[in-house]
């Protein structure tokens, strides 16, 4: 594929994220605008592809896999070179569906491996002369608005307060929202917002993928819980629960998997996930079945599979740890997040 230059091709959010490929794919002055966002992290490289329709987009294409780029960061500090090689592949996908789709808007992020690899931007200079695609690291309060901005239409504004989290695979995300209930659509305005240094690539590489004792499971469960009480504290969230207004949100594969579980899908569908319930009784139960799972009776579960069968357990003590402390009861599930967050804000920047 051609090679574009971030200065044409790729500008930062503050222009716009106007693209221009180069090439046949480049579109005709006036032309509908197509638009592209790409979310590298620890463990996932994911890309979206839309088209405006009225308030919103229409996906016209999409690309999800597993590359754990952040393998071994944490003993090491730095990407290995199997895991950037891995995720050069995926992002060469990526690559030719933003030329096939000719993309004209876009932006491209990475969040907490690259936060904390010593050797990032010589990864991210390699990927963009490989693949052409420029690609900026972003602050945790940046990641944490745009995951806001993506999971804001499944809100429910007649509760004033929300929990929005997202278990990642180096970190874990926590918000906390006040919705003003004057729109229809509630419109967020985050209180606080914290980043925690453990996800569930971190986890499983400390406490194991395979079968969990109980004890190890709890061990997990106190870490993350001991390290998000200072956060719940300090917003005083305990008091907007006492009074029935917070509602609970969250992004990330663990509550999606936990969710397609729930609702005995024969395959993950993201259609029937994307909105639903989980209630905390059914998470309890079902993160006890799988940790007392062998990885490989994981991975033939269809909701599971192979790349996700050793890090869903540490997902669900994390996910454990977040019940525990604010005991809402239930939450509604989201596979959604930080792409579609940058797709509204660039869909704003063009309008």
């Amino acid at each position: 594929m051609s090679s574009v230059s971030p200065s044409d091709a790729l500008p930062d959010h503050r222009r716009g994220g106007r693209a221009a490929p180069p090439g046949p794919a480049r579109h005709a002055a006036g032309a509908e605008e197509v638009y592209a966002a790409l979310d590298l992290g620890t463990n996932n490289c994911r890309l979206l592809v839309a088209r405006g329709a009225g308030a919103g987009f229409r996906v016209i294409d999409a690309f999800s896999r597993i590359v754990r780029l952040g393998e071994g960061l944490a003993a090491t500090g730095l990407l290995s070179e199997a895991a950037m090689q891995r995720t050069l592949e995926a992002l060469k996908i990526c690559a030719g569906k933003i030329d096939q789709r000719g993309v004209t808007r876009a932006r491209y992020v990475a969040t907490e491996a690259c936060r904390r690899a010593g050797n990032c931007e010589a990864f991210l200079d390699r990927v963009q002369r490989t693949t052409g695609i420029a690609i900026e690291t972003i602050s945790t309060e940046e990641e944490a608005r745009l995951a806001v901005a993506g999971c804001a239409p499944l809100l429910d504004r007649r509760k004033p307060y929300a929990i929005v989290f997202d278990i990642g695979g180096g970190s874990t995300e926590l918000v906390w929202l006040r919705l003003s209930p004057e729109t229809a659509r509630p419109r967020p305005d985050i209180l606080g917002s914290v980043s925690l240094p453990f996800g569930v690539v971190t986890f499983t590489e400390r406490y194991g993928g395979d079968v969990i004792a109980p004890e190890r499971y709890a061990a997990m469960v106190a870490e993350a819980r001991s390290a998000m009480a200072p956060f719940a504290a300090r917003h005083r969230v305990a008091e907007a629960l006492a009074a029935g207004a917070v509602q609970m949100l969250g992004s990330s594969g663990t509550v999606t998997t936990l969710a397609g579980i729930q609702l005995n899908l024969p395959r993950y569908i993201r259609s029937v996930v994307d909105g639903s319930i989980l209630t905390f009784a059914a998470a309890e139960a079902i993160s006890a079945r799988l940790a007392a799972m062998p990885c490989a009776a994981r991975a033939v579960h269809p909701c599971i599979g192979r790349e996700r069968a050793d890090l869903v357990v540490a997902g669900c003590a994390i996910l454990a740890a977040i019940c525990a402390l604010w005991p809402v009861g239930r939450l509604r599930v989201a596979d959604r997040g930080v792409r579609e967050g940058i797709l509204f804000s660039l869909l704003a920047a063009a309008a």
